[in-house]
């Protein structure tokens, strides 16, 4: 059995498919009852107890990094016999600066990792192609998509790709102690990324870059803390992060190129119809 956390987010929610359609006994760690193809256990990150409780059994876990008392959710995973844990982490941990929150949780989440017991794998993909779902809104009243920082080129990685390493990492020896940077196939600026949704969506889209400092007033009006749009300011408009490197990673570990964006907007068009 594996225990899947972040079983509705997309790269949870990936896993749970990828492991279902292989046959693999799936548990969904979930807030409230959803239709996945696993078993349900209710429960809650920030909650330790209620991690502990979803672990009879489990033989592997995939774990989000950041939240609350991770260490007790660390131990209950020791004291229960888990055999490997594949904690989702981002290329954040690997900036420089942990004043920097994004950076210092990853990097925190990872050390605890680390420091479990539990033989480990991490995972750092870069931004993710489903991050793309943010302009669905824009295509369906317009054919304007407006976003941030238009210069910088991100390797972006399917959802889906992640699951297929994480589900390796579980399931196959040989991956303990790994830490995994997990690309697409090219870098790719948002007017790119515009583009090639057009192409699939049988539309001609237009890119409008927004100013850093839109930027960071969007963040802000949509309520993100104010420390975290500072974090994102300093990853992608003062070059403190930088995506755009291709990694071989995906193909190293599945045997298989990792899918392309024009694969993902295909596949997703419909979400922007």
């Amino acid at each position: 059995m594996i225990l899947v956390t972040g079983a509705t987010g997309n790269a949870g929610g990936a896993l749970v498919r990828t492991l279902a359609e292989a046959g693999e006994p799936v548990r969904a760690l979930v807030r409230r009852e959803v239709e996945l193809p696993a078993e349900l256990a209710l429960g809650d990150l920030n909650d330790p107890a209620s991690v502990a409780g979803a672990l009879a059994g489990v033989r592997g876990v995939f774990l989000m990094a950041g939240y609350d008392r991770m260490d007790e959710t660390l131990a209950a995973v020791a004291r229960a016999g888990v055999e490997h844990v594949v904690l989702l982490s981002a290329s954040a941990a690997e900036a420089a600066d942990l004043d920097n929150p994004i950076s210092r949780y990853h990097v925190e989440s990872e050390a605890l990792v680390r420091e479990s017991g539990v033989p480990w794998t991490v995972l750092r993909p870069r931004t993710f192609m489903s991050n793309t779902f943010r302009w669905a809104g824009q295509l369906r009243s317009g054919d304007v998509v407006r976003d941030s920082w238009p210069g910088v080129a991100v390797a972006t990685v399917d959802p889906l790709d992640i699951a297929a390493v994480a589900a390796a990492s579980l399931l196959e020896k040989g991956h303990d102690g790994q830490v995994y940077g997990l690309t697409g196939t090219r870098a790719l600026r948002p007017a790119d990324r515009v583009r090639i949704l057009g192409e699939a969506l049988g539309r001609e889209l237009r890119f409008e870059g927004l100013t850093d400092a839109e930027a960071r007033a969007e963040m802000l009006d949509g309520g993100m803390p104010e420390a975290y749009a500072e974090a994102f300011h300093g990853f992608f408009a003062r070059g403190e992060l930088d995506e755009s490197a291709v990694l071989p990673t995906v193909e190293q570990v599945t045997g298989r190129p990792p899918r392309t964006f024009e694969q993902w907007a295909l596949a997703n068009a419909g979400a922007f119809r």
